[in-house]
C-alpha cells in the first residue's frame, strides 16, 4: 500500500485529521508569513508595525558628501603648542563652529563654517582657506 493510501485508511478519506489537515500547512493558517494581509492582519499590526513598506531614504552613493569635520574646541588640542595648524595635511575638510577657542591660531583648512571663522578671528587669529571658503 502506497503512502497515500495508508492516509485515508480507517472510516472515511480524512481519517481522523478533518478536511484540511495532512495537505501541507492548511490547519494552521499558512506557512510564513501567508495570511498577513487577511487572517492574520490584527497579528502583523500588533507585532510587526514597521514590517511592510519602505523607510527612510538613501542618497546614491555618487551623490553622497561627506565631509571630515573639528570643531573649533578641538583646534587647541590639534595644534599642541605650534602657532600654525594645517588641517588639510590632517585629511580634515572642514572647521565647524562648536565650542570656544582661547588661543590665536593661524589655520589652513579648505572649509569653515561662518561661526567658525567668526570665533577664530575674535581670538586673533586667521584662516587661510584653500579650495573655495565658506558656507
Amino acid at each position: 500500500m502506497g503512502t497515500k493510501a495508508n492516509k485515508h485508511r480507517g472510516r472515511n478519506r480524512y481519517h481522523g485529521r478533518g478536511k484540511k489537515a495532512g495537505r501541507g500547512a492548511g490547519k494552521r493558517g499558512g506557512r510564513g508569513n501567508a495570511g498577513m494581509n487577511k487572517h492574520r492582519v490584527m497579528y502583523r499590526n500588533k507585532y510587526m508595525p514597521n514590517h511592510w513598506g519602505m523607510h527612510g531614504f538613501n542618497r546614491h552613493p555618487t551623490l553622497r558628501n561627506f565631509s571630515i569635520t573639528v570643531n573649533v574646541s578641538q583646534l587647541e588640542g590639534l595644534a599642541d603648542g605650534a602657532d600654525t595648524l594645517d588641517l588639510t595635511a590632517m585629511d580634515i575638510d572642514k572647521v565647524l563652529g562648536s565650542g570656544r577657542i582661547p588661543v590665536a591660531l593661524k589655520i589652513i583648512v579648505a572649509e569653515a563654517s561662518a561661526k567658525a571663522i567668526e570665533k577664530i578671528e575674535a581670538a586673533g587669529g586667521s584662516l587661510e582657506m584653500e579650495a573655495g571658503g565658506e558656507e
